[in-house]
């Protein structure tokens, strides 16, 4: 693939973003007003010209303006990937740096929390939130398969091998990627209801059977978790409540942390939560999990910014003192935004 000069890079950005909100062919008037080039629609024509002759670029029309081709949204995409992948790593090198090794400052609050409390404490390593489609690109692997490549929010790429049973053509394949980004670009899991999917369907004609498929990967992709890290400290401060040291509550609470699997349900239920930027507060059965039901749960959210989050969890009995328990939850929660969010220049 050809290296492009800045200024192609910024025309043909424009020409796939304008594309991509509006389902238009784009102009070269369009671009001059859109882009911050400063450059007269005689020059964004010239340019839109080559870009056209290279391949990035399609004219469907005489008269009409451009659309992006395959070629193009390869470009487009692999340069989002690039740019994202950069700002993820600029942000892990800061962390790194600032505080050595994350995994240790996470167990030092946990133990801090622990000890602060007399109570059970654990904190998970921060991950990707509610993630959303930012991109799909379909493209032809052979004559029976397809590549979807899905990049969702956070910039993490999922592929996925479809079979189709027959050549689509590269018209076919445009006509797809350009279906599916214009209707779910920005959009999470839970705003694609039966409603969009039927539409989606309805307007990709004979190759409904593979918008269904691809939709399935998008499922799959946005809505799969990453593994959490959990750390925790503290698990045998619950055998100075009665009420939770009899022999049963108290092996399947050690059991609980030693696990992690119900903690780490504990945490998806805390950062999927609509209300997820304060304390929350789960008392007795509240709590999402059961060998917990006799205990109060207390959970806040801190954040890296960029969807990145992690939760910090106190487990103590229901008489709990609430007040120590929030104080401590908060002050930690400001230390660490202040820790591993990068300050603005």
């Amino acid at each position: 693939m050809e290296m492009l000069d800045e200024r192609k890079t910024k025309i043909l950005k424009a020409i796939i973003r304008n594309y991509l909100e509006t389902g238009e062919p784009v102009g070269s008037r369009t671009i001059s007003k859109d882009s911050d080039l400063n450059l007269s629609s005689a020059t964004i024509r010239n340019e839109m010209a080559d870009l056209e002759e290279m391949g990035y670029i399609l004219q469907p029309h005489t008269s009409a303006g451009r659309i992006p081709s395959d070629k193009g949204y390869r470009f487009y995409v692999d340069h989002l990937i690039e740019e994202k992948d950069n700002e993820v790593t600029q942000m892990k090198e800061f962390m790194i740096e600032h505080t050595e090794k994350v995994e240790q400052v996470l167990k030092q609050v946990a133990k801090v929390l622990a000890t602060n409390t007399n109570y059970a404490a654990m904190i998970s390593a921060p991950s990707y939130q509610k993630s959303r489609v930012k991109f799909i690109q379909l493209s032809q692997v052979d004559d029976e398969q397809i590549l979807a490549v899905i990049v969702r929010e956070g910039n993490i790429v999922k592929n996925k091998i479809i079979s189709v049973g027959e050549p689509l053509g590269n018209e076919r394949l445009l006509k797809l990627n350009i279906l599916l980004n214009s209707n779910l670009n920005g959009l999470s899991i839970d705003q694609i209801n039966l409603g969009m999917i039927s539409l989606l369907k309805e307007q990709a004609g004979i190759d409904s059977g593979i918008v269904s498929d691809v939709l399935d990967a998008v499922a799959e992709a946005i809505g799969e978790d990453e593994d959490l890290q959990i750390y925790t400290s503290g698990a045998t401060n619950i055998f100075k409540y009665p009420e939770l040291s009899d022999s049963k509550s108290a092996s399947e609470l050690i059991e609980a942390f030693e696990e992690k699997q119900e903690l780490a349900s504990l945490v998806s239920e805390t950062l999927n939560s609509e209300e997820n930027t304060g304390i929350q507060v789960y008392i007795g059965n509240e709590t999402p999990i059961q060998t917990m039901k006799d205990c109060s749960v207390v959970t806040a959210t801190y954040e890296l910014g960029e969807g990145i989050q992690g939760t910090i969890g106190i487990i103590g009995p229901k008489r709990m003192d609430y007040e120590n328990v929030m104080d401590n939850l908060k002050n930690l929660k400001v230390q660490l935004d202040d820790i591993f969010r990068k300050p603005k220049d």
